[in-house]
């Protein structure tokens, strides 16, 4: 039987985003397995393998885990090897080096967003470029998921560069009508009146997502309309610094912060407006899945945010940090009130065909 091993630093990773592959290789008569440093059941995994994966480049650990998974991949001869997540990917290609060689084990790597990129720190340019640039020669495919990163890796890799229209969105989450009175119910308990404009970031709370410039926007805006509301769905990685912010400036009543949620799709259904303020992206499952529910965007100037959003088209694209502009931009657009389509080559379905092709 053939077999096929996917990596990634957390089980959350494979959860979220690879389920409906580990489905494919089951359905197509593989032996998968899957490695993580987290200890979750994963559907469709034959074996779950416990590596000491860790996130940070400078953690030991990462030898420990290289070792671990060399002893994995040299034992199952795997015909297949997926791997993602920069650290998790990193340690994956080294520990499987000689089984390349010896067992025709071919390694794919995706790449959801390299850490370097315009307008990233000399100091990321410094540490993953090289690294990335390095083990572009024990990589059989490399896939890359927006233009940006496309265009550096098929220009400056050692290996076999693909483009594919990100991990797939599944357009079945959002195949539903709420009726008026679960609208109702969904606005009553998130604090909303039927007169609000909503906007919707689902995001972790970090510096990357930058909710800090979206929390200044909203400054701006309410400073001739009190309508304007924010929902904020998300893990809190920034202990509360937003929160604080918030409070700050005197705005909560208007900015919800509505931690960990898994009914986004429904929060779509009564939002007006999807927002990023993102200083970086690979390409965004939030603004994706707000265009199949219809709704336009604003957001920054960042890889993957300009990728799914025209300006002008299905909303606009604002420059990292301007604050006033887009405000104007919000402001804009909700005069407008526009519908908007996601482009049908992001759907989980052409994601799945485009990835058959690649593993076939």
């Amino acid at each position: 039987m053939k077999k096929v091993l996917f990596t990634a630093t957390v089980d959350s990773h494979i959860l979220h985003f690879h389920i409906p592959y580990l489905k494919y290789f089951k359905e197509n008569g593989y032996e998968v397995h899957v490695a993580t440093n987290g200890d979750k059941e994963i559907p469709y995994c034959d074996k779950k393998h416990v590596i000491s994966f860790e996130r940070s480049p400078l953690k030991v650990d990462n030898l420990k885990a290289i070792r671990q998974l060399k002893k994995i991949i040299d034992k199952e001869k795997f015909d297949i090897i997926h791997t993602h997540t920069p650290m998790g990917s990193v340690v994956t290609r080294i520990a499987a080096m000689k089984s390349r060689k010896k067992n025709k084990t071919r390694v794919i790597y995706t790449a959801h967003g390299f850490h370097f990129y315009k307008g990233a720190s000399k100091k990321n340019w410094l540490i993953f470029y090289p690294i990335e640039k390095l083990l572009s020669r024990v990589t059989d495919t490399l896939i890359t998921i927006n233009n940006e990163d496309y265009e550096l890796a098929k220009n400056k890799f050692k290996c076999k560069v693909e483009y594919v229209h990100g991990v797939g969105v599944d357009p079945d989450k959002f195949n539903f009508n709420m009726t008026e009175e679960e609208k109702k119910t969904l606005r009553k308990s998130l604090g909303l009146k039927k007169s609000d404009y909503v906007m919707i970031y689902p995001a972790e709370l970090s510096i990357r997502k930058n909710q800090g410039m979206l929390i200044k926007v909203m400054k701006e805006l309410l400073k001739n309309s009190d309508s304007f509301q924010l929902l904020l769905p998300g893990k809190d990685s920034m202990n509360g610094l937003y929160q604080k912010m918030v409070k700050e400036l005197g705005l909560e009543n208007n900015i919800k912060f509505l931690g960990y949620r898994t009914d986004i799709n429904k929060m779509l259904q009564i939002s007006n407006l999807a927002v990023s303020t993102a200083r970086q992206e690979g390409l965004p499952v939030n603004i994706m899945e707000a265009q199949i529910a219809g709704i336009p965007a604003v957001v920054t100037n960042c890889r993957g945010n300009r990728d799914l959003v025209i300006d002008g088209t299905n909303g606009y694209v604002v420059e990292i940090d301007d604050v006033k502009d887009m405000a104007n931009k919000i402001k804009w657009i909700k005069s407008k009130s526009k519908e908007v389509k996601l482009n049908k080559q992001y759907f989980l379905n052409n994601i799945v065909k485009e990835m058959d092709k690649i593993y076939k």
